[in-house]
């Protein structure tokens, strides 16, 4: 047999096992002991990484073996045991804190740093610089400012924890917390939530605010806010302790949901039930508004609690809820067809409180039926009144009743509306169906606010329908053209049938028959068919007449959203790499300290200003403090105790909202101006030559993002109606405001700027030849903004496009566009009524002038209408103000200036302006024009020509100085500009201005200088004369026995003739009046010749244009040639002919020119000229010299 073990023997595994346990816990305490020990000779660091030997923190690799002191029983003291139990391995670290300015985060920080630095035992001395290394983001940069600032003041560090949390509060909370927390548990009310909620939210406050009070008065201030009536059913069982009022108001709730969920009626303030509507509506004379949720009242139905805990086991002593006698519950009350709801006296009368009649247990119930939409054919019709499905349960929220019923068999669409007065049939139905109708007794006019349009109801019908299988009704409708649906059941419905109206499940349900009818509501289709191939919009004046007539309008007005950002495919991974340069929102607290900030430096001696803040509408004082609130929380402004104040206003922005501004005018007046340059439009467009791929950046608040100089604050501080405030970022209005920022634009973007950026205050242009370039030159660009710190507008940026709009241009690589946007504004603009209106058109208009030939001269009646002390709208304005709208609407493209590329200079004149053209391959590149006025009117034709070279050379100088340019003229005599020996004054200062330049001159004839020659015309002095001669009227006579024409008219009255047609009387070759032989001919000819003494040619295309006659080229060419005053005014020049090329030789020396080389030096044979010969054949010259008077 195997030996025994007796019951004492230990196992010797286990025994060993022991052993090394003990052994392994001496070694643990010998190691706290000497760890204790040693702790008074470690620095800083060591104590905070106790892990870290000596040995490490000199850098030895390889640190030594510790010898092992030798186990012993002794405890370490109180002191070791404190500083072993925060330096613990526990992981219990202080969380993170990264400077959130929402005081809830804060403060549960605060109080979560309390506790780990209470558990660990963290030494006093010790706890500052322990918290400190869990600041990240904005609280480091605080604490990092905050120890150098007491640093330069000479102050010593900071080590105790309760002073830092002082700090740390007056930098991250609001300075009015503490009173917004106390109001927030004075005006504590449940509302529509649950008691729990509410419980928590209750103590939660109480914490914040640091509350001392009794037991009753905290019971009191609990129960005040319940719901009234979970209050008054509390205060019958009198709680004691607050946790006692919030179990029985947990009970309360518990059984008030359970009550309504089995279809007991709760009501008050004057709240009907189904049953008894239709009966007490006569004598109920008006419901008392429902009291908004922050006040604690019921206004309505609600989902029942589910989050509720079961009342706890009670004795047989309550007061019935019911009755309000003891002894018994609710549920067991023995008279329960009567129920009085509890109303607080302080917020109903006595006549408020309804008693609501249940149904008796042993009256006849009437059976229920639930009806949903029919099925079957359905007679379609456009639907508008629905909107797309969002969520399971959510459209019932925000759809009105729509289901479907029959009428004579078909399937149709039917919509209860309360708020129509009348029963309504569409005319649709009722031609489909078949539906007889008859004429209305009472005819009368609606309104559709959507048609903008009124229709006259003289038509009614009676409507047989039917809905499920129990519910078939008939009614008189009135017939109106309507497309949201078939049939409208209004008011005279539901009255009949004393419907009852569910508002939460949006069903109908009435007595029927002795039958319950519940209507369902059908659910929206996911898609919506467009109603109408046009959109009807309400006019002007229909609102005004709407708003004069009815005392409540409510309009929807449409609102332009900004798109998404696009971005391509193959700038996508840039734009992922770069989130954080496009941010959703400008990141929290201020921007950072760069070496440029904005300087604020007042006059000398100047007094500062204080005004008052403007007064403002309730809804705008609202919105105007919810901006200074965002801006504090934001950390861009502060209050301030400033000496000088100016008031903040609102402007309105395109897209509804508002911006506020400060009105600095005082401020700025006294503020010295610095004159940083702000960059010329026309500058910047000429650098994007050649550029085919663009991308455009938009900063974010761009003004925002730059700091105010430290020390110049309080000169920004402005007023509202709740006190002063300055700003730490640099707002809009300050006068050297757009300096400062494009000093921080052009210091950030210099190494870029004219390469391949071009830059205007917050919008940022890069262009490039291609896209692989383009894709550098993106990275370079935000790797300098993630540098700066600046972020972008994402939704306003556009990513490598051909085509971008900037500065109000359409810029491409074809060259500069109009704005269509702008176009259409300049299009639609109104008939100027003020001189103030001529001035708002001729700003708008002189922006795109560079698109324009001949601005200045067609704007010229315009700009006379703005001089006069009176205003008056002329005849040729309204022409000017016409022809301007119908050239920027075909203003031609721009090509952007080539520097490498000669410039054309096309210049001419009249006496009524100036104008020229400046371009390159034959495209434009800009136009210029100027009015003449005062003396310049009187110059001679010679001087006017000479001007306008004068002038386009100044107005282009920047592009023509650089290299040699073309100039063409159509004024022969410029042709000796330089060759003139006698020169009148001006002529010779013109003379002298021009030689700086390098240009070829040529003449070019004003037939082919068509460009510049319009430039300097009036169109309407262009216009054909409209002749009117007396004795047309004869011509009816003349034709019968005209010899060419009384032939065409009996082929014409047989219809055998095609080409001429007969108008009362008239003869017409199309639209070309047919004259006879008599003296009206010549006369035609002679008023139409004599308007402006034109050539042949164009006198016989003026005549033709209106007028025919078998001679009329052989009498327009008689008339003009004896014309007294063309023989006078005109010479006889002959053409040339043809040039012909000289025959080719076929043998030297038998084919010669011969030339003269004049204007030599004298020889001493006294030559001054030489003979050259060449022979055409072999091209040998011979040099003769000879002498130019022999």
């Amino acid at each position: 047999m195997p030996p025994r073990r007796r019951p004492d023997q230990i196992p010797v595994d286990l025994a060993i096992e022991r052993d090394r346990v003990i052994q392994l816990e001496r070694q643990v305490e010998q190691l706290t002991a000497q760890l204790a020990a040693s702790r008074a000779n470690q620095n800083p660091f060591q104590a905070l990484h106790p892990e870290t030997s000596s040995d490490e923190v000199e850098g030895d690799p390889q640190p030594r073996r510790r010898q092992r002191a030798p186990v012993t029983d002794d405890r370490v003291d109180d002191r070791t045991e404190d500083v072993r139990r925060w330096e613990s391995g526990m992981r219990t670290e202080v969380p993170e804190f990264r400077g959130s300015m929402q005081p809830e985060e804060f403060l549960e920080w605060i109080g979560i740093a309390d506790e780990i630095l209470e558990f660990k035992r963290v030494p006093a001395n010790e706890r500052v610089a322990l918290v400190a290394t869990r600041f990240r983001g904005r609280a480091a940069a605080w604490w990092q400012q905050f120890k150098l600032a007491r640093n330069r003041a000479g102050k010593p560090k900071l080590s105790d924890w309760e002073k830092m949390k002082q700090k740390l509060r007056k930098e991250f909370l609001p300075h009015n917390f503490t009173r917004l927390m106390y109001q927030r548990l004075q005006n504590l009310r449940q509302g529509m939530r649950s008691v729990d909620e509410y419980t928590t939210e209750f103590y939660e406050l109480l914490v914040r605010n640091d509350i001392e009070e009794t037991q009753d008065q905290l019971v009191s201030r609990y129960c005040g806010g319940l719901r009234t009536q979970i209050l008054d059913m509390v205060n019958l069982f009198d709680p004691v302790t607050v946790t006692e009022a919030h179990q029985r108001a947990l009970q309360l709730e518990k059984t008030l949901s359970r009550k309504s969920n089995s279809g007991q009626t709760l009501n008050f303030g004057g709240g009907m039930s189904s049953r008894n509507r239709a009966s007490s509506s006569s004598e109920n004379t008006g419901s008392r508004p429902g009291v908004s949720a922050s006040s604690g009242s019921y206004t309505g139905p609600r989902n029942p609690t589910n989050n509720v805990q079961t009342p706890r086991a009670t004795t047989g002593g309550f007061r019935c809820f019911g009755c309000g006698e003891t002894g018994h519950r609710l549920s067991e009350c023995p008279r329960p067809a009567k129920r009085v709801l509890f109303i607080d006296p302080a917020e109903f009368n006595e006549e408020d409180a309804e008693i609501i009649e249940e149904p008796q247990s042993g009256a006849e119930e009437v059976s229920e039926e639930l009806v949903d939409g029919d099925t079957g054919t359905m007679l379609m019709v456009r639907r508008t009144c629905l909107a797309p499905r969002t969520g399971e349960g959510e459209w019932l929220r925000n759809n009105i009743f729509q289901s479907t019923c029959t009428i004579l068999g078909k399937v149709c669409r039917f919509v209860i509306d309360g708020g129509s007065c009348e029963n309504i049939v569409s005319v649709e139905a009722v031609r489909k169906l078949g539906v007889t109708t008859e004429k209305h007794p009472k005819p009368y006019r609606l309104a559709w606010l959507q048609k903008g349009g009124e229709v006259t109801v003289s038509q009614r019908a009676l409507i047989s329908f039917s809905m499920g299988t129990n519910y078939k009704d008939q009614m008189w409708c009135d017939v109106v053209d309507m497309d949201a649906c078939h049939l409208l059941l209004g008011r005279p419905w539901q009255y009949d049938r004393k419907v009852y109206h569910d508002g939460f499940k949006n069903t109908y349900s009435f007595v029927f028959h002795e039958k319950k009818i519940v209507l369902l509501p059908s659910k929206p289709s996911e898609k919506i068919k467009a109603h109408s191939d046009t959109t009807n919009l309400l006019s002007y004046a229909k609102f005004e007449l709407e708003i004069k007539e009815v005392e409540t309008v409510y309009v929807l007005m449409g609102k332009e959203t900004q798109a998404d950002m696009e971005v391509p495919s193959a700038a996508a991974p840039l734009i992922s790499e770069f989130a954080d340069v496009f941010p959703e929102e400008l990141p929290e607290g201020l921007p950072p300290l760069r070496d440029i900030q904005h300087h604020i430096d007042l006059e000398p001696g100047a007094m500062l200003p204080n005004k008052p803040h403007y007064r403002m509408s309730p809804t705008e004082h609202e919105e105007l403090r919810r901006q200074v609130e965002e801006l504090q929380s934001k950390g861009h402004i502060r209050e301030s105790l400033s000496p000088c104040a100016v008031p903040a206003l609102l402007i309105p922005k395109k897209d509804g909202t508002w911006r506020m501004c400060v009105d600095s005018r005082a401020i700025n007046k006294i503020t010295v101006r610095y004159r940083f340059p702000i960059p010329r439009l026309d500058d910047l467009l000429d650098q994007l030559s050649g550029a085919h791929e663009f991308t455009k950046l938009d900063l974010k608040s761009g003004y925002h993002q730059i700091r105010i100089r430290p020390g110049d604050e309080w000169k920004t501080a402005f007023k509202t109606r709740e006190g002063l405030y300055e700003w730490l970022v640099m707002p809009f209005g300050l006068s050297n405001a757009p300096s400062t920022f494009m000093r921080v634009m052009n210091q950030a973007l210099r190494p870029f700027i004219g390469k391949f950026v071009v830059v205007y205050f917050d919008d940022i242009l890069i262009y490039s030849a291609n896209p692989e370039m383009h894709l550098q030159h993106i990275r370079e660009v935000l790797c300098v903004l993630r540098r700066e710190k600046f972020v972008a507008a994402a939704k306003k940026c556009v990513f490598m496009t051909p085509k971008v709009l900037f500065l109000g241009y359409v810029i491409s690589g074809e060259g500069l566009q109009v704005d269509e946007s702008k176009i259409e504004a300049v299009r639609q603009w109104p008939q100027p009524k003020t001189i103030t209106e001529v001035r708002s058109f001729h700003g708008l208009a002189s922006f795109y002038r560079r698109f324009i030939p001949h601005f200045s001269s067609i704007m010229a009646p315009v700009t006379e209408c703005m001089k006069g002390v009176k205003f008056q709208w002329t005849t040729e304005a309204e022409e000017g103000f016409q022809q301007i709208k119908e050239k920027l609407t075909t203003a031609p493209i721009l090509v952007l200036p080539d520097f490498s590329q000669p410039f054309e200079l096309h210049s001419d004149a009249s006496k009524v302006g100036i104008g020229a053209v400046l371009s390159q391959g034959g495209k434009p590149v800009a136009y210029f024009s100027e009015k003449l006025s005062g003396s310049r009117v009187r110059y001679s034709t010679y001087d006017i020509e000479f001007y306008a070279v004068v002038q386009a050379v100044k107005h282009w100088r920047h592009y023509l100085f650089h290299r040699e340019f073309i100039l063409y003229t159509d004024h022969d005599s410029l042709r000796h500009l330089h060759s003139q020996e006698k020169i009148s004054s001006r002529h010779a200062s013109w003379s002298a201005y021009l030689q700086q330049f390098t240009f070829v001159l040529k003449h070019k004839a004003g037939v082919t200088n068509r460009v510049a020659d319009a430039l300097s015309r009036r169109v309407n002095l262009l216009s054909t004369m409209v002749v009117q001669v007396p004795g047309f009227n004869s011509f009816r006579e003349l034709y019968d026995s005209d010899p060419h024409f009384s032939e065409i008219m009996v082929a014409v009255r047989e219809k055998k003739n095609s080409e001429f047609v007969l108008v009362d009387g008239f003869l017409f070759r199309g639209n070309q009046l047919c004259i006879p032989e008599c003296s009206l001919r010549l006369q035609i000819i002679m008023e139409i010749h004599g308007e402006g003494h034109v050539g042949r040619d164009r006198t016989l295309q003026l005549v033709k244009a209106s007028y025919f006659w078998p001679t009329i080229r052989k009498e327009v060419e008689r008339y003009v040639e004896r014309c007294r005053i063309c023989q006078v005014s005109k010479g006889k020049a002959t053409n040339a002919g043809l040039y012909r090329p000289l025959p080719i030789p076929t043998q030297p020396w038998t084919d010669l020119s011969m030339d003269f080389v004049l204007g030599l030096p004298r020889t001493q044979r006294g030559c001054d000229s030489i003979y050259v010969v060449v022979d055409r054949f072999s091209k040998m010259v011979h040099f003769i010299p000879c002498k130019k008077n022999y």
